[in-house]
Order: structure tokens, then sequence, then C-alpha cells
């Protein structure tokens, strides 16, 4: 029996050894490469790669195949897994000597790491990482990893909106590849040029977007992104995505045959190749075409399948979030209410929490790259002026001053505060009142001016005169549409109201002048600002929401005619009421 006993023991001690097998440094480099070529089309096949790595003795191979497998997972929304994958990552490094090859890895561990950050959405923990690893690379003169750090860097960049930087910057990482392509493989070269040709076309494409009077800057991302096509024929997830990107130059172009012809395409290829991500993407602009053709009904079958794959994959990215938007106009446009009011509402909340996650990021970002900036400049002036001593009288006064005019503004700013804070008291005060007694919202003062057409209404009124009973019947159908809440549409006009409940602009104009003292202008921002007032105090979560957001959500045609007209009702800005109640 005891033999018995020994010998299974020895298999199984042998079966676990047997696991772990010599890998060439030959064969390290190549799964290196087909498991970075693997990552922009198919995880699983690179996950695969990273297994075959894994089973290797070296720490150098460990470490690297398990900051690849941190990525990967996190790719495929496995959270848990990359961080397990991560942390061995940094075990396995830990353990290796100090090298010229450690720096280098360490480098590669950063990158891995910045990319999982990013996929998560946090874009000042990726750039930390970023401007970690860029320093490894630097130490050891790693050219192809410095470029790939500095796209990356400039990549964020684009995503939180410094697009004249990101191109800048992209532009001398261009010039650098050219300089050192005897460091590359032909494929490496042809990847890499591929690569920055796209990010370079993505920054043009978004900087056009801010700027669409400029139409050079579409131009030349059409440019960058055929340079990308022409660059990617070995790289079918390259020459996919820079596809898309052109079909989408042809679509803001209104080039709506070669569109479409060109989503078609990446639909087939993306299918072929067994990539999720552009099989979704090019799924949303086909319904973004759809909906600009007003092809309704084709637009929502392809936005149920972007939804589909987001919800599946648990990624609320920002084709679930425009996806939603404009299903939302689809069945605000097919009249069904219920559907449109769901879809507006996922848009909102799933907006609002994307925006303020951003905001946040590009503060963070912007902080970490003025503090790199400041940094430099702080230290060359600390060497310019370490022997000199700069006390003279001016400054001295200059400080005495300074603190005398920051204990004004803080007695002044305690006050101010203290005077719109017992306003604003007493408004919230007013509005509790009215709801418990169920009466109709204090009426606001009138904040837009009229304009010419409700001016020369008003001038018809004068002598106009109307059977009180129709009068009723017209103030019947008007409060029937504030319980619906048809005046937080931008849409609410004078001439559209008119139409909604059956008579003419005049007798509208003259009913709403009679029975509210108002013009119809009037009426309409005061039912705006009573119900944003309302809603603030009534719900916590749309006090969260943006100065923006809030204005959109009640019809208003910008932010500021918005925060002005607030501000006149209650003597605060929105942001401002919103955290003092």
């Amino acid at each position: 029996m005891r033999l018995i006993i020994s010998f299974l023991l020895f298999l199984v001690f042998a079966t676990g050894f047997a696991q772990k097998t010599q890998i060439s440094e030959q064969e390290y480099l190549d799964l290196q490469d087909k498991i970075r070529f693997s990552m922009n089309s198919n995880a699983d096949t690179g996950l695969a790669y990273t297994v075959k790595l894994m089973k290797s003795t070296d720490d150098k191979h460990l470490a690297f195949a398990y900051s690849a497998a941190s990525y990967l997972y996190q790719i495929k929304g496995n959270v848990a897994k990359s961080d397990e994958n991560y942390k061995a990552a940094i075990s396995h490094l830990d353990k290796m000597p100090a090298s010229s090859e450690k720096t280098k890895l360490t480098g590669y561990v950063f990158n891995y790491r910045g990319l999982t950050e990013w996929k998560r959405g946090n874009l000042g923990k990726a750039l930390d990482n970023y401007q970690k690893g860029v320093k490894f690379s630097t130490e050891v003169n790693d050219v192809i990893q410095m470029v790939k750090f500095k796209s990356n860097i400039a990549l964020i960049n684009e995503e939180i909106g410094n697009y004249q930087l990101a191109i800048r910057n992209l532009r001398q990482n261009n010039d650098f590849i050219n300089k050192n392509e005897n460091v590359y493989s032909k494929d490496q070269f042809q990847n890499s040029k591929s690569n920055i040709n796209m990010d370079l076309g993505s920054s043009y494409e978004g900087y056009y977007m801010k700027n669409r009077d400029k139409m050079h800057l579409l131009d030349s991302a059409e440019y960058f992104y055929k340079k990308a096509v022409t660059y990617s024929e070995n790289f079918a997830s390259n020459k996919i995505a820079a596809k898309m990107s052109l079909g989408n130059i042809y679509l803001v172009k209104k080039d709506l045959v070669n569109a479409e012809k060109t989503y078609f395409d990446i639909l087939f290829l993306s299918k072929q190749n067994n990539s999720e991500v552009l099989f979704q993407a090019a799924n949303y602009n086909l319904g973004d075409l759809y909906f600009w053709s007003k092809k309704y009904d084709k637009a929502l079958i392809c936005f149920k399948k972007v939804d589909s794959i987001s919800l599946k994959n648990k990624t609320l990215d920002a084709n679930y979030l425009k996806s939603n938007y404009l299903q939302a106009k689809i069945y605000n446009i097919m009249n069904e209410p219920e559907k449109a009011y769901i879809h507006s509402k996922i848009y909102l909340d799933t907006y609002e929490k994307s925006e303020t996650k951003l905001r946040e990021e590009a503060l963070e970002v912007n902080y970490k790259l003025g503090v790199e900036d400041l940094g430099t400049e702080m230290e060359s002036i600390q060497e310019k002026y370490r022997n000199e001593v700069l006390w003279n009288k001016a400054l001295k006064v200059f400080y005495v001053l300074l603190v005398v005019g920051i204990i004004f503004s803080l007695i002044k700013n305690i006050r101010d505060k203290n005077k719109a804070h017992k306003k604003m008291n007493a408004l919230i005060e007013e509005f509790k009142a009215n709801l418990e007694k169920k009466e109709n919202p204090v009426v606001v003062e009138a904040v837009e001016t009229e304009d010419l057409e409700e001016v020369q209404l008003k001038k018809e009124n004068a002598n106009l005169s109307i059977d009180e009973a129709k009068e009723n019947k017209i103030v019947e159908k008007l409060l029937a549409l504030e319980n619906k809440l048809e005046y937080l549409n931008a849409d609410f006009t004078l001439p559209y109201v008119a139409k909604k409940i059956k008579t003419n602009t005049t007798y509208l104009s003259y009913v709403v002048n009679k029975r509210f003292g108002k013009s119809f202008g009037e009426y309409s921002n005061e039912l705006k600002i009573n119900y944003v007032i309302n809603e603030m105090i009534t719900n916590h979560m749309y006090r969260k929401y943006s100065t923006q957001a809030i204005a959109e959500s009640v019809g208003f045609k910008n932010a500021v005619s918005f925060a002005k007209s607030f501000r006149k009702r209650t003597g605060v800005s929105p942001a401002q009421f919103a955290s003092n109640i």
C-alpha cells in the first residue's frame, strides 16, 4: 500500500514539474509579438499565447506574460482576474536582479497597467503609469516602447479635448519613428506607422468636431486615415479600424453611398476576424447613417445590436450612450412616448456619469501634466537664483496689500453668501409650502426679452375680445399641457402650442396675457425655471446634474441663458443652489 501511495505522489510531483519548461529567448520574443498583435483583434487568442509563455521557468518571461494577461482580462471585462495577474507580474518582476533587462521589462509592465487603467476609464491613473514607464524605457533607450508611451499620452490628451497638444506630440512621434526605422522589424515598423497615422486621423477628426467651420481639419483626418489603411495591409484589426474612420469621414461629408458601403464592409470584416468591438462600432455608425437618412426602422435594428453588446459585456461606453440618445429621438418622432422616455432616461443617467467621470479625469490629467511642466520650470528658477536674495521693500508692501485684500475679499464673500443663503432658504420654504397646498408654483420674474412677433401680438391683443367659454377652453388645454410637462420640450413655442391646442397664435397670446399677466415667452420661461427649482428641492439626483444637462432637460437653447434666468430668480447659480440645499 505504501508503495502505491509513494508512486502516486511521485506522479503528482512529476506532472507539476512537467508543466514548467525551458523557453528559448527567440521563442519568448515570438510569443511577445503574437500576444501584442492579437490584443486589438482577439483577446482569447492573446490569452492562449500568454498561457504558453506562463509555462516558462524564467521570471522575465512570467512577468511579461502576467502583465499582458492582466490587460487582456480587462478587455474581456474581468477586473478580478486582471488585478490577480498584475500582482503576479509584479511578484516575478521583483524576483529579477537589477539589470537593463529588468528596467526594460518594467517599462512593459507600466505600459500594460496604463492600458488597463485607461480601459477602466481612469485616465489619470493611466497617465501616471505612462509617465513612470517612459522614464524606464528612456533609461535603456527602448525606442519602440518610448514611441508607444508618447502616443498613449497624446491620445489621453485627445480624449480630454487637448487636440492641438495631441496633434503636435503625435507629429513629433511620427518623425521620431521615421528616424529610428532601423530598430524595427518590417512588421513592427508597418504596425507602428499604421497606429500613428490612425491616431493622427482621430485627433484631427476630434479637433474638427469642435471647430466645424475648419474643413481643412477634416481633410487632414481623411489623409491620415488613408495612410493608416495603406500601412495596415498585414494587420486586419488596424485595417478595419482605419476603414471605419474613413466611413465616418464620408458620413460627415454627406457622402452616404460610400459611407454605407464602407460600414457594410466593416461588418463583414469584423465578423470574419471575430472582433466584437469593431462590430459594435460599425453597427452604431450604420444606425447613425440611417437616422440622418430618416430610415428609422433600419436605424433601430442597428442600435439594438449596439445596446445588446454593451449590456452583455457591461461596457456602457460612448456608443451605448449615443445609441440611446438617437433611439430616444426616433421614438419621439414616431410618437411612442414610453419608449422615448425610457431611452432618454438611460441617456441622461449614463451621460451624467460619463461626463462627471471625464471631467474628474481631465482635471487629474491636466494637473499631472502641469505638475511635470512646473517641476522643470521650478528647478531652472531654483538653479538660477540659488545664491541670490530677493528681499526688498516693494515685495514687503506687496505682501501686506495682498493680505489686506484677501481679508477684505473673505469678509465680502461671507456677507454675500449669507445674503444669498437667506434668499434661497426663503425660496425653498415658499416652494415647500406650495407643494403641501398643491398650489401652482410661485410666479417667476420674466427674464427673456419678448421677440418682435409677441410685441406685435400684444398690440393686436389690445383691441381683441373673445368669449369667456373659449378663453376657459384654451386655459384648460394649456393646464393639460403643463400637467404633461410639455413645456420641457425645446419646441414649446407660441406657434407649436397654438397648433397643439387647435387655436391660433393671436388668441393664445391674448389669453396668456389676460389670464397670466405676461407674454407667452415669459409664461414658458416661468414654467421651466419653477420646474428646475422644484426638482432640485425634491430630487437629490437632479442636483448632481451639470448646468448644461439641466438646461437641456427643460428645453433651454443654451446653458448661459438658463443660468442667467436661474440666477435672477434665486440670486445664486444652479450649482450653488444645489450644493446649499
